[in-house]
């Protein structure tokens, strides 16, 4: 038997030549680190949630796109990592949806129990389903290759795979928030204007480079047992004393004074955890983390040990790994974004996003500060963003978005937060796939294509400030009963009190148009209620739970979608396990005078709710 175990193995070396990556590796035959050349339409730096949703946006709408993103993970401030809570707008009505919420809603899909490295892969899931993705993890862009004005191409290390990345690009859209592409020579501004600058009146000091700080965050578990904490040796040991001082509330209406929340900690995110505004947050990265640790480790001792029992039931459970920056550099564009745009509510005729959290002022001395450490001012729900705050005044095909956008300190301080950032992101991706498509720089998009940029983004379901989506034309032509008229007036969701839906019962009901004669239909435009209500999309505070989320009761589970062809009616489509909000879908073209809907279940409610159902 051995002999023959010997004859297979000879003919078996015979035909299997033994090639260079069969060889042992020596410093003879081997280099320690490789070279890869790269080349795309759009070259996105940075993946957090700006950074994917311009990806994917730019993808989506035909682009080749390479996503750099130096962390294992994608997310950024909102990742597994630093755990940063998703905020923006903060009506109902106006809560951000797009490529955001379809993110949002995969993770309740996939993640039910809200783990947050599943949160991470809801997201990295997004990305790599796009075959016009190339996707770089663990890769830091480290300089930039300029061709005159413009940029040729990055230059990436991979820490990982030891591997150095150049990436030629048409187009490169900086979403890392610290603004590495800054290395082109574009224009950028670090730190506080003179309040006199834009006349900001909520500027109350600056000409300066301080910032708002950065934050480490502690996730706690609730427990049925009491120990004491011990913080390690290095970290502060707070008392009573170091938080002696008052904390008044706010007597402007419209104005709120915030201050470190050192009492219970139910419900308690620990952001205000924050150094470094006094700093340089991306030079002092370091030492900033290290003053964080020594923080948080002596809050948690300080509140877990009190003896008034404000740390009863609880126990730490996680402590952030990286700070989550709020801010350090910002590029400038053909518009800077002001606190006057923001509070007039930004009328815009190149609106491309929106925000709706406060300008919210975080003060440099941040922790350390006896007293307030924040003030938020109250601004309209909804302001819109303007395009020409998404590309650089000086270098051509530089494009950005989150929080490096073109803005001042106080601007900034409203549409720093991620949901917002996610709209800019995706605003950003769709501007540059139109560039891309025409051939043209941002700013000739800017000038001759914003319309186009507009009516995509209001297709894959971005709300614009002051406008509504126009229903396609096969929709505009058809003859509904009235209960469906709603639907062809291009508001999809409920806005000002009123239900822009149309309310179904699975199997009884049918949303139905019909034409005079045939028509060509290649495709349908859905959107169904995903309760914009549900703020717990955006993950827990407390991790440690057995308690399950449930997905949007009016959410369409299944469907079909059906076309009268001649005298019969043919499925065109259909999905008995549908989780997404907006649903776009094609099929062979069919000549046929009447075409439906028909939802087959929900995720549990009586009746389905739909905000659009389009004949494309």
């Amino acid at each position: 038997m051995k002999a023959i175990f010997k004859i297979v193995a000879a003919l078996l070396v015979g035909l299997l030549p033994l090639t260079a990556s069969a060889q042992m590796k020596t410093e003879q035959n081997s280099t320690v680190k490789k070279h890869v050349e790269l080349t795309a339409d759009v070259v996105v730096c940075g993946g957090g949630l700006a950074g994917v949703c311009a990806a994917v946006s730019a993808a989506r709408n035909g682009a080749k796109v390479v996503l750099v993103q130096d962390r294992p993970v994608l997310g950024g401030n909102a990742s597994s990592e630093m755990r940063m809570g998703i905020v923006g707008a903060k009506t109902d009505e106006t809560q951000e949806t797009g490529i955001l919420e379809e993110m949002q809603l995969r993770n309740f899909y996939y993640n039910p129990l809200q783990r947050y490295t599943m949160w991470d892969d809801a997201i990295y899931s997004t990305v790599v389903s796009e075959p016009n993705i190339k996707l770089l993890l663990n890769t830091s862009v480290n300089d930039v290759v300029m061709n005159g004005v413009r940029i040729a191409a990055v230059k990436a290390w991979n820490t990982n795979a030891y591997t150095e990345y150049t990436i030629h690009g048409t187009i490169f859209a900086d979403c890392t928030g610290d603004g590495i592409l800054r290395l082109s020579g574009a224009k950028f501004r670090k730190g506080r204007e003179l309040p006199e600058e834009f006349n900001e009146t909520y500027l109350q000091e600056g000409g300066d480079s301080k910032t708002m700080g950065n934050s480490i965050l502690i996730q706690l578990r609730k427990t049925d047992v009491d120990v004491p904490f011990k913080a390690p040796e290095w970290a502060y040991h707070f008392t009573d004393d170091d938080f002696n001082y008052d904390t008044p509330k706010s007597t402007i209406p419209g104005v709120k004074f915030n201050y470190k929340r050192i009492y219970h900690p139910h419900d308690n995110n620990f952001w205000w955890c924050e150094f470094g505004g006094n700093f340089d947050t991306i030079a002092d990265a370091n030492d900033i983390q290290f003053e964080l640790k020594r923080i948080v480790y002596g809050i948690w001792e300080y509140m877990k040990n009190h003896p008034d029992g404000r740390g009863k039931g609880y126990e730490l459970d996680w402590i952030g790994s990286l700070p989550g920056k709020r801010e350090n550099t910002r590029f400038v564009g053909p518009h800077i974004l002001t606190q006057h745009d923001v509070l007039s509510g930004g009328h815009f005729p190149d609106v491309v996003a929106y925000g709706g959290w406060t300008l919210d002022d975080h003060h440099p001395d941040a922790f350390h500060k006896k007293g307030r450490i924040s003030v938020e001012y109250s601004v309209p729900q909804g302001f819109g963003i303007p395009f020409g705050v998404l590309y650089s005044v000086n270098v051509p095909n530089l494009m950005f978005a989150g929080r490096d956008i073109s803005a001042t300190h106080m601007g900034l301080s409203a549409t720093r937060v991620m949901a917002t950032c996610a709209l800019l992101g995706q605003a950003a991706g769709t501007g540059a796939a139109v560039a891309i498509a025409k051939g043209v720089d941002p700013a000739e998009v800017h000038k001759n294509h914003i319309a186009e940029v507009q009516a995509i983004l209001e297709d894959d379901d971005v709300m614009l400030p002051y406008r509504w989506r126009k229903v396609s034309d096969l929709t505009a032509s058809a003859k509904v009963e009235e209960p469906v008229e709603i639907l062809r007036n291009g508001i999809d969701r409920n806005w000002e009190g009123k239900d822009n839906g149309v309310w179904v019962a699975p199997q009884e009901q049918t949303i139905l148009y019909t034409w005079k004669k045939p028509v060509t239909i290649s495709g349908v435009r859905m959107i169904f209620d995903s309760d914009l209500k549900v703020r717990g999309k955006r993950m827990r505070k407390l991790e440690a739970t057995t308690e399950r989320v449930k997905m949007p009761a009016m959410l369409a589970k299944g469907f079909r979608v059906e076309a009268l062809v001649g005298k019969e009616w043919k499925t065109l489509y259909e999905d008995d396990d549908n989780y997404l909000r907006l649903r776009k879908v094609s099929f062979e073209p069919v000549e046929a005078k009447q075409l439906r809907l028909v939802v087959t279940e929900t995720w549990g409610a009586e009746k389905a709710h739909v905000f659009a159902f389009d004949a494309l």
